[in-house]
């Protein structure tokens, strides 16, 4: 991350200097679209990140500065003044949330980056979010708002002015990431507990994949999956589909859509998955850790229909190569996989991932590894 280039950008649009704050990006290693319904989550916090500079104006205006798509804005604070560049949205999103709970916010000056690859689904918008959710609660509001409040702020901010109908676990990743652990989220209870997350110690590398396939969230996609899930419920006569068993669903097998039997096929499976790699990791049991993700992934490709085929490939080269697990990785339709694989097979696998994605598709899929790291937290 170049700060000196966020602070060279600040002055130049604004002059002086303010205060730097930062919120990561996420991966989730299993427990994909359980969140919005009600199930488990098993996120940690990773080493790229979104970081503003931002400094009170005195006015009430935000001023602010996307250094990365070198676009400016101007925007009040009441409900009528909201932005048109979708980017700002999320700034003006977090700002009238955190004033809807009867919090403070008046006009600043900012200006912000990162380096959170955008689409790859690791989450650059709730990284961002989570950045000025944090900011603006350390500067107007002495941090009198908790770190869960500030996690609901930046998912009411996708549902109410982003057009996203996201559970939390993107924005809880962000602000509760700790150093060397995931995190096991309850997405009903909101209970959570950390896990120390060492793969080299059992001499696994966690690496991501990006297929440089863009996905777009925003609109019917997602929340298509979502409503399926809750059409379900409904006729379980429960709220989200925590819980639910395969004998329940085929209970009610003749009443619902194939579609709808899919979707929830997936979600009661991948809410039994988390727990089992939860447990698999306590007894350093990588090979459960890795069977899971591939049934995870197709699961997703399968029944929950949020795949590619360019994901599908480097699921199926993994497998191929002897790559303990691999799956997509976030919301789907593009961005990531995964991979758990083994040391000694790991320059491998790039390499052979590298040549027959080119070969398929005439460009090579990126690589991330995978450092887990803190939180929001100013600089």
């Amino acid at each position: 991350m170049d700060i000196q280039l966020i602070r060279e950008q600040f002055a130049k649009h604004f002059e002086g200097q303010g205060e730097l704050y930062t919120s990561p990006g996420r991966i989730n290693l299993i427990g994909e679209h359980t969140d919005y319904n009600g199930g488990f989550v098993f996120p940690g916090a990773i080493d790229k990140a979104m970081v503003a500079e931002i400094r009170p104006n005195g006015t009430d205006t935000i001023r602010a500065y996307a250094v990365d798509l070198q676009d400016y804005a101007e925007f009040g604070l009441r409900e009528e003044d909201k932005p048109t560049a979708s980017w700002a949205c999320y700034i003006f999103g977090v700002a009238r949330e955190i004033i809807k709970r009867g919090g403070v916010v008046k006009g600043f000056d900012t200006a912000f980056a990162g380096d959170v690859p955008l689409g790859a689904g690791m989450s650059s918008s709730a990284a961002l979010e989570s950045t000025y959710a944090f900011a603006l609660n350390h500067i107007y509001n002495d941090d009198a708002i908790d770190k869960f409040e500030l996690a609901r702020i930046g998912q009411s901010t996708e549902h109410n002015y982003c057009g996203v109908k996201c559970g939390i676990m993107d924005q809880f990743a962000s602000v509760f990431g700790k150093k060397g652990n995931l995190m096991r989220l309850d997405c009903l209870s909101m209970e959570f507990a950390y896990f120390p997350f060492d793969p080299e110690h059992f001499g696994y590398r966690l690496v991501l994949l990006d297929s440089v396939v863009k996905h777009e969230l925003v609109g019917s996609p997602y929340n298509k999956r979502r409503e399926s899930c809750e059409r379900v419920a409904a006729l379980l006569g429960q709220e989200t589909l925590r819980g639910a068993t395969m004998e329940q669903l085929d209970g009610i097998k003749e009443q619902i859509s194939e579609e709808d039997y899919m979707r929830a096929r997936y979600v009661i499976g991948e809410e039994k998955r988390v727990l089992d790699v939860c447990a698999a990791l306590e007894a350093g049991d990588m090979e459960t850790v890795g069977a899971r993700m591939y049934e995870t992934h197709w699961g997703m490709s399968k029944d929950y229909e949020v795949s590619c085929e360019e994901l599908d490939m480097l699921a199926t080269i993994a497998k191929e190569c002897g790559v303990t697990g691999s799956r997509i990785m976030g919301g789907g339709f593009g961005g990531c996989t995964i991979n758990l694989v083994k040391s000694e097979l790991y320059d491998a696998f790039i390499q052979t991932a590298q040549e027959k994605f080119l070969a398929a598709y005439g460009h090579q899929p990126k690589v991330y590894d995978v450092v887990i790291s803190d939180g929001a937290r100013q600089l």
